[in-house]
């Protein structure tokens, strides 16, 4: 068996212009000698043109492999990719091509993913909301979402309160957040885990600071406290604090994984499927992480693709911990791509059984949805924040 074609999708919706998308994803379709199909997905994040151009260099390595040699056909792109361990479009596009792989794995098998990478731990995943806060500003506001989202069965929510704070936070930002954060504890009647976002945007001192004032509350984590390249930074904010931290989606390498493990940085573990090297690489951050006594929350804030086989991993592993889901905040065209096989219930989302990643893409909505040219660009909201939170 041979890998005979690919094909790269842009996904999104029409936005303000004739070559600008929002709601990006970017598919990767494999096809092999024997007709098996295979899916992986690549992080889009402002970056789409570079990663879909990345894409295409890779393929120059996998095109005629055997897709089952996973572990050669990964050293094979290490040899040619002179910047591999610091290239996100390079780490992302290789984990596609990963995660594509698998799939058609589990399909020549017969098998779903979890049954290949060590058998069934668990048959369903408690999740955690994202993506659920797009407009809220007031207290008020988070109060009534978040009542909204535990009403659904959701055990875990996860929010970003900080506004326009970036780098630093004074004593009126640091209030308001405060008071956020509250209005979900009260709305939710203490029976909601909080999980405190910071988008790895300050200094230590600010995330310091924030550490004390929202410490009452008992976050579940404080995710990306810190710059994320600012390493003797969150050494210090760790020395500082005790809360729980969580981090990890901008890893790349399971080398850097190993560093943050090693000197005790982390509590949570979150590096991302779609660019820390697919399932293969990830398997092998989680047993590092299992080593520590650190627990899984994988990096899941893309597309569904990305989502079914993240879930797949979960299922397979001892050390997880919560799982992100964007599932209920998708745009309905991403539900439709997988036919709506990952919903979420009371908080759980069951582990697919079906062969490679466990759901079906339908190719229709592919088509259908599209895209070219730049995503979206909003010079007065940062992508990564959740849609008009960028205000105080």
């Amino acid at each position: 068996m041979k890998i005979t074609n690919f094909e790269v999708y842009q996904l999104g919706e029409l936005s303000q212009g004739s070559a600008t998308w929002a709601g990006n994803s970017i598919l990767l379709k494999l096809t092999t000698s024997d007709g098996t199909i295979g899916y992986g997905e690549a992080v889009p994040t402002l970056r789409v043109q570079p990663v879909i151009q990345s894409l295409h260099e890779v393929a120059r390595v996998f095109k005629g492999k055997d897709p089952l040699d996973m572990e050669l056909n990964i050293h094979e792109w290490h040899k040619h990719d002179f910047y591999l361990p610091v290239s996100f479009e390079s780490t992302t596009a290789l984990s596609a091509f990963d995660i594509a792989c698998w799939d058609i794995a589990g399909k020549h098998f017969g098998a779903p993913i979890h049954q290949l990478i060590g058998g069934s731990f668990r048959n369903s995943v408690r999740v955690y909301a994202n993506g659920w806060y797009d407009k809220c500003v007031t207290p008020e506001q988070f109060g009534i979402r978040a009542k909204k989202f535990a009403g659904m069965g959701y055990t875990a929510l996860k929010f970003d309160p900080f506004g326009t704070h970036y780098d630093s936070i004074d004593a009126k930002g640091l209030e308001i957040a405060y008071s956020r954060v509250k209005a979900v504890k009260d709305a939710t009647a203490d029976k909601v885990e909080l999980l405190i976002e910071h988008h790895g945007r300050f200094d230590p001192n600010a995330a310091i600071s924030i550490a004390k004032r929202l410490r009452e509350f008992d976050p579940l984590f404080m995710e990306e406290p810190i710059h994320p390249d600012n390493l003797e930074g969150l050494r210090k904010y760790r020395e500082a604090t005790d809360v729980r931290v969580a981090l990890g989606e901008r890893i790349l390498t399971k080398e850097q994984a190993a560093f943050i493990l090693a000197n005790n940085l982390t509590d949570y573990l979150q590096i991302d499927v779609t660019n820390i090297g697919g399932v293969t690489v990830a398997r092998k951050v989680a047993a590092m992480a299992e080593a520590y006594g650190v627990e899984m929350a994988f990096h899941n804030a893309f597309g569904p693709i990305q989502n079914a086989v993240t879930v797949q991993l979960d299922a397979a592993i001892p050390n997880f911990g919560v799982q992100e889901s964007f599932y209920d905040c998708f745009p309905a065209w991403k539900r439709q791509l997988v036919r709506d096989q990952s919903k979420v219930e009371n908080g759980q989302t069951k582990v697919p059984t079906r062969p490679g990643i466990g759901v079906e893409v339908d190719e229709r909505v592919l088509e259908e949805h599209r895209a070219e040219g730049q995503e979206y660009f909003n010079p007065d909201e940062p992508v990564w924040v959740v849609k008009d939170t960028w205000k105080d």
